[in-house]
């Protein structure tokens, strides 16, 4: 007696069809399984006998062989263990063969026969919509998280038992209503700022809407209460909110992850992650020996701030380098690689010196040449060449924190930078900001008169920018021109970007 059950496995935040074929055949009593499956799948079968036992089905005392098909795939996780026990149950003949066929299954049993939520069930629910399953069987757990996804029937049993009855149509099951998302879209994430909290540093501010409006990187340089991480919260809120597209993007890697709240499951917000300067580079760019994503794809479509980065490791910041430039991260293994989409804005802050008073007009520096030279080292020439806007941020007087009216406030600022964000919309393409175009695009979008190709060949020779710098400058001055309408980049807009581009302290080293 032979039955097939369809699951899915996941590599990176896609989902790939599994069928698990289930045998009962004559011979001693054994479950056998087959199909790469890696540890945590292998422990299942003690996890099925016990779950069918205490469940009230009894397991035949016959040979049960169970494959993972393809069998060439490495499989992992818990979430096989529900399939597997559905498709023993179908051999079994406790229910109809005939009804496995347009579901896709997915769970996680405990020992009472309770089906417990698992990592990854917003893309097994989209993969089940595209291969266009009637229904999808989920945990509890994950039930709201599933029936985010459009034109698919979720169906999220309590305990196996329920799913029989349910299969066999004895007691059907109603499906899960479908998501409301727009209840948790456009929030705001928490910890965020309003711009209109910061007092004085209008050029700082003027930075950060530059930055919201290109999708372009920054780093803040500037002594201790400045104001550089009250900034950097304030610009998940100066950016545009996210389309239903881009948050099941961003929410199914959060899925992947194990990071889904499962009362709210929908990452409504543009991610603000702030993870701690002793972060190995595993815990920033993903990995372990089953691929999960890292600090840079939980910040995907949204905000990445690293506070004092000269205090992270070196080594662990050159991870930055590649998916600053391709917007996602390859973790590769030697059975298996996992792609995981990584389009954030770096942010980063950082002391002048390591006491923070270097160029200080009212506290001397007490560091030496020698601690300056190696505390600007701890960055590389080329991740600093990779960030767009250098920017130093000086201290704010007292009597303009006291007397200082609040400027703009971030929903104002939003409204400039979404504008920019559309008309880039138009002319690069749905979804691209300036931050993407590259060498043709690149020259015709942000083409320079006589007048801009002198300004930026004098300020080449006088300052020596790499290409890459040159090419991030000329992005940054067709962002300026956006935020101002003009159709073309003029010497003024090119002058801003450079002076931008110009920072003290550590990043004058790029």
């Amino acid at each position: 007696m032979l039955a097939s059950v369809n699951t899915v496995s996941l590599e990176g935040i896609s989902a790939h069809p599994v069928e698990i074929e289930v045998d009962l055949s004559r011979g001693l009593p054994s479950l056998n399984l087959s199909g790469l499956p890696e540890a945590t799948v292998r422990e299942a079968k003690d996890r099925i006998r016990a779950a069918l036992q205490n469940s009230g089905f009894q397991i035949p005392a016959r040979r049960i062989t169970i494959n993972l098909a393809p069998a060439d795939i490495p499989k992992e996780g818990s979430g096989y263990d529900l399939p597997m026990a559905i498709g023993l149950l179908a051999a079994m003949e406790r229910i109809p063969r005939e009804t496995l066929a347009s579901r896709y299954f997915i769970g996680e049993l405990a020992l009472d026969g309770r089906i417990k939520p698992v990592a990854g069930c917003l893309p097994a629910a989209l993969h089940a919509r595209w291969s266009g399953a009637e229904e999808l069987i989920a945990p509890p757990g994950n039930g709201v998280e599933a029936a985010l996804v459009p034109g698919l029937r979720v169906v999220a049993p309590e305990t196996l038992r329920d799913l029989v009855l349910h299969l066999s149509q004895e007691r059907r099951l109603s499906p899960i209503p479908p998501t409301d998302w727009s209840l948790w879209l456009g929030q705001t994430a928490e910890g965020v700022r309003d711009l209109g909290e910061v007092k004085g540093q209008e050029y700082a501010k003027r930075a950060l809407e530059i930055v919201a409006a290109g999708g372009h990187n920054l780093i803040m340089t500037g002594p201790p209460g400045s104001g550089k991480t009250l900034m950097a919260r304030c610009l998940p809120g100066i950016l545009p909110p996210l389309s239903l597209e881009e948050a099941l993007e961003v929410t199914a890697i959060h899925s992947v992850a194990g990071r889904l709240d499962d009362k709210q499951p929908l990452v409504g917000c543009r991610p603000f992650r702030s993870p701690h300067h002793t972060a190995s580079r595993v815990a920033l760019i993903g990995g372990g020996s089953s691929p999960r994503p890292g600090e840079v794809s939980l910040a995907h479509r949204g905000v990445l701030f690293l506070d004092e980065i000269p205090e992270f490791g070196r080594p662990t910041l050159e991870v930055l380098r590649e998916p600053m430039e391709a917007g996602q991260v390859t973790i590769s293994r030697a059975a298996r690689s996992a792609n995981f989409p990584a389009r954030f804005q770096l942010i980063a802050a950082c002391n002048p010196c390591p006491c923070g008073h270097y160029g200080s007009t009212t506290q001397r520096c007490q560091c030496s040449p020698a601690e300056i030279s190696r505390y600007r080292a701890r960055l590389s020439g080329p991740l600093l060449d990779r960030i767009d806007i250098h920017l130093e941020v000086p201290p704010v007087p007292p009597h303009e924190l006291i007397n200082l009216p609040m400027g703009d406030g971030s929903q104002v600022v939003r409204e400039r930078v979404t504008a920019a964000w559309k008309r880039q919309y138009v002319r690069n393409g749905p979804g691209r900001l300036n931050t993407t175009l590259e060498g043709a695009e690149l020259d015709r979008h942000a083409a320079l008169d006589d007048a801009g190709k002198g300004l930026l060949l004098q300020a080449g020779r006088r300052l020596g920018f790499s290409a890459r710098a040159h090419h991030r400058m000329l992005r940054v001055a067709r962002t300026i021109a956006d935020l101002a309408g003009a159709p073309r980049i003029d010497t003024a807009h090119l002058a801003e970007a450079i002076q931008f581009r110009v920072g003290e302290g550590l990043s004058s080293a790029a």
